[in-house]
């Protein structure tokens, strides 16, 4: 868990999809820790992470069930969390599936889930809260390395990937004289519950390792830092970029 402190994101309304699982939910602990409040969506219940949370940190998460490949109710639930936390400050889109798939597999059904899943969902909802945000605010979308990388295995996955580091850098432009930030970031390998369930092998996380500078795999706690410095006043004026944060698989400059 962080120790870093962010006082200006102390009673910010802050709205993550995916908010209750994996990265999310590391993410949802960590904007908690620094007093902020806290609205999430994700379509499976979550109420022992929600009494987790509350036992925690002596406040509730907002949580809403739903699926964010659904528009309408993810500007829905926005629109919830804006009513109920009296604004919105932070958009995080984090919520994603890296399901695995070959180029021959694909039909037109399945590409068309994955997008409305990994890229889509991430447009309408920095659509709908730009509606409510005031100058000061901030929308971090997470990317991804692998399509930096140019990994095969889930091309349509790191096909949306970079295009969310695209929208970002337009949307960056178009809200800036709005005040409001566009950033994006792109986590390394985290080892998720997911990831060591599915697709974590020793042969591949070693292979992984020594791609590293930092010899150490990442976990979800370890976004929860780079994501608040994105969300705070810290990275006032730091807007349309990608931040990658990999332990050094990927270099930019």
């Amino acid at each position: 868990m962080t120790g870093t402190i962010f006082p200006d994101l102390k009673g910010k309304s802050v709205y993550i999809t995916g908010g209750a699982s994996g990265i999310g939910a590391a993410l949802t602990d960590g904007f908690m820790a620094q007093g902020a409040k806290v609205a999430i969506i994700g379509r499976s219940a979550a109420d022992d992470f929600v009494a987790e949370m509350e036992a925690k940190h002596g406040a509730t998460p907002l949580f809403m069930q739903g699926d964010i490949a659904d528009v309408p109710r993810l500007r829905e639930s926005i629109q919830q969390a804006v009513g109920e936390h009296g604004g919105l400050d932070v958009l995080v889109n984090n919520a994603a599936n890296d399901k695995r798939h070959s180029l021959d597999e694909v039909d037109e059904e399945f590409f068309d889930w994955m997008q409305a899943v990994n890229l889509k969902a991430y447009f309408f909802a920095c659509q709908e809260a730009a509606r409510h945000m005031q100058a000061g605010g901030a929308m971090i979308n997470f990317s991804s390395i692998s399509y930096m990388m140019g990994n095969a295995g889930y091309p349509i996955y790191t096909t949306a990937n970079a295009g969310i580091t695209g929208m970002t850098r337009s949307l960056a432009r178009e809200l800036g004289p709005k005040g409001i930030r566009v950033n994006a970031l792109a986590p390394g390998w985290v080892l998720t519950q997911k990831q060591l369930d599915m697709w974590a092998s020793p042969e591949d996380l070693d292979d992984h390792m020594n791609k590293m500078c930092l010899k150490e795999h990442l976990k979800p706690e370890d976004m929860i830092d780079p994501t608040l410095y994105l969300a705070s006043n810290a990275s006032r004026m730091m807007t349309g970029q990608t931040m990658a944060v990999d332990g050094g698989v990927v270099v930019s400059g």
